[in-house]
């Protein structure tokens, strides 16, 4: 066994390397070394942005009800533009004139047909009103009476304004707007006597005293005992009106009856002196 090992070790030490070729040293040209050819470098593009287009605005169609735009009317030549703009200004006065005339009749039929202001001017008929009291009267039942033609009886106890021509013999000389209290309505007898009234109807055929029984007298003045009687029956539309301030007033004791279509209107309100404010 040792001997095959020696002749295998002896066959590898027989075995000769292949010598290996020497390397052949570069050999000198006359030729020159080539630069690379430098590259640019293309510009970097910028960078894109998305573009938007804009949609188109849809056009109404002539036929569609739904059209909201206004027709497009051709512009007018240079010479009409100063005639419409003279016509603008003409509209534009008139329209002016119009609400100042139509402001005028709305204010013309409120006094006229619906309420008025009016102020007292003396004392007949103190304590329910003074000397100077502002006062609102209520137009539209007397209006409604003359739409429908019927006379407008007011309640007894009301304060009217009416306006009252037969005072010549009093020395008054023309028509005198007078406010008092309704106490006598059409079909009553009143008498006056003994310093109170006596409303004599078939409702009350044994009389009575208005004074006593309605509240308004809790503002008015008591009646002296004057000489004289005054008894009188009152017809259809007619009133009998007196002053609460029964000493000092010059009513229907004195001129008689007032006709219904005499009244101007009803006392609603007093609105001054604003402490003193009151409804009637």
């Amino acid at each position: 066994m040792g001997k095959g090992l020696y002749a295998i070790v002896k066959d590898c030490m027989d075995i000769t390397p292949t010598p290996r070729p020497a390397p052949t040293p570069p050999q000198p040209t006359d030729e020159l070394p080539v630069a690379p050819t430098p590259v640019a470098p293309s510009p970097a593009a910028p960078p894109q942005m998305p573009s938007v287009t804009p949609l188109p605005s849809p056009q109404p169609t002539p036929n569609d009800p739904n059209n909201s735009l206004p027709p497009q009317r051709p512009p007018k030549s240079g010479s009409g533009t100063g005639i419409s703009q003279r016509w603008t200004a003409w509209a534009d006065i008139l329209s002016g004139v119009g609400i100042f005339l139509t402001a005028g009749l709305v204010a013309f039929a409120i006094i006229a047909f619906v309420f008025r202001s009016y102020q007292v001017d003396g004392p007949s008929m103190q304590n329910t009103l003074q000397n100077n009291d502002k006062l609102i009267i209520w137009k539209v039942p007397r209006t409604w009476a003359r739409i429908t033609h019927h006379a407008y009886i007011p309640k007894r106890g009301d304060i009217v304004i009416f306006t009252e021509s037969g005072l010549s013999q009093f020395g008054q000389t023309d028509t005198k707007q007078l406010v008092k209290r309704v106490i006598g309505l059409p079909g009553d007898r009143v008498v006056v006597g003994d310093g109170h009234y006596t409303i004599y109807n078939k409702q009350h055929p044994d009389g009575f005293n208005p004074d006593k029984t309605l509240p308004y007298f809790n503002y008015g003045k008591t009646m002296p005992n004057t000489p004289g009687t005054v008894d009188v029956t009152l017809g259809e539309g007619q009133l009998f009106v007196s002053g609460d301030n029964r000493p000092d007033s010059l009513d229907s004791r004195a001129f008689g009856p007032i006709n219904a279509n005499q009244i101007i209107g009803k006392l609603i309100l007093r609105v001054f002196p604003i402490n003193k404010a009151e409804a009637f």
